[in-house]
């Protein structure tokens, strides 16, 4: 599943691209998608308003559109899911098997939704009867030393579980969870609230930089992930431990491990990390 680095870049690859167009026409498939809005309310409030901004919440990418061009007045919000993929192009480029929803642009451009599997949402809000998207957790990237440390007080489960918790941190997954806590040299096992002020301090500034340096690159291609053109990133390149069981560690060659923390494959340097 793309998490906060792979969402951010597709986020600001179509922001780049169709920031200020409108949208003419929208259709949807009619195969079963677990969409939050019906494709009839989706298509109906998405025709005719403009696209004012496209940014990331969390793990999902906010649409904000406005009827008269100047004032947001709604919110198209896609979640990828799995395999996901929130694509800008051209109406004449090959259409994609498992494509879900096609908005047709007043520029000549279409953004696609494809996905596979078909686990990505899709929403529809008119913000003068919701209120507009707002991720549960805090925000990683942002976060300070002393809200962050609080996250985790009292806590007894891992520190690999709490930092999946999207209800505590919003757009952290496996991969990054993984190579943040090798980066803080902490074990994933450990009891979040057993951790002290200075390891969680560490941490918080190893995980903003692994998610900077993801965003950086493009972020990580290990399964379906591709960027708003198409292009798959580059960060899996810099891993440390995530998918490296039984290879050498970077910094001292032991062999990376594998267990499950929380349902979740989670890898780890014995050595490096305690």
């Amino acid at each position: 599943m793309p998490e906060l680095p792979e969402v951010e870049t597709v986020a600001r690859g179509v922001d780049a691209r169709v920031r200020g167009d409108k949208i003419a026409e929208a259709w949807f498939s009619s195969y079963p998608q677990t969409f939050k809005t019906s494709p009839q309310t989706q298509a109906k409030g998405l025709e005719g308003r403009t696209i004012l901004e496209v940014h990331r919440t969390g793990k999902h990418i906010v649409c904000e559109l406005a009827s008269d061009a100047a004032t947001i007045d709604a919110q198209w919000i896609v979640h990828l899911g799995m395999t996901g993929r929130l694509l800008v192009t051209t109406p004449d480029a090959p259409l994609a098997p498992h494509t879900h929803a096609r908005l047709r642009l007043e520029s000549g451009r279409e953004i696609r939704f494809v996905d596979p599997r078909r686990f990505g949402r899709l929403e529809f809000r008119k913000l003068k009867k919701a209120n507009g998207f707002e991720a549960k957790g805090a925000e990683p990237l942002s976060i300070d030393s002393a809200p962050f440390a609080q996250l985790f007080r009292g806590r007894k489960l891992a520190i690999k579980a709490a930092l999946l918790n999207q209800t505590l941190l919003s757009g952290v997954g496996n991969i990054y969870a993984d190579e943040s806590l090798f980066r803080a040299g902490i074990r994933p096992r450990r009891a979040a609230g057993r951790l002290s002020r200075a390891e969680l301090e560490k941490l918080r500034l190893a995980l903003q930089a692994v998610l900077l340096d993801a965003i950086r690159l493009g972020g990580s291609s290990v399964s379906d992930y591709v960027d708003a053109e198409g292009v798959r990133g580059f960060f899996q390149l810099e891993h440390r431990v995530y998918q490296r069981a039984g290879e050498p560690c970077l910094v001292c060659s032991t062999p990376i491990r594998r267990i499950v923390v929380g349902g979740r494959s989670t890898h780890y340097c014995p050595q490096c990390q305690k």
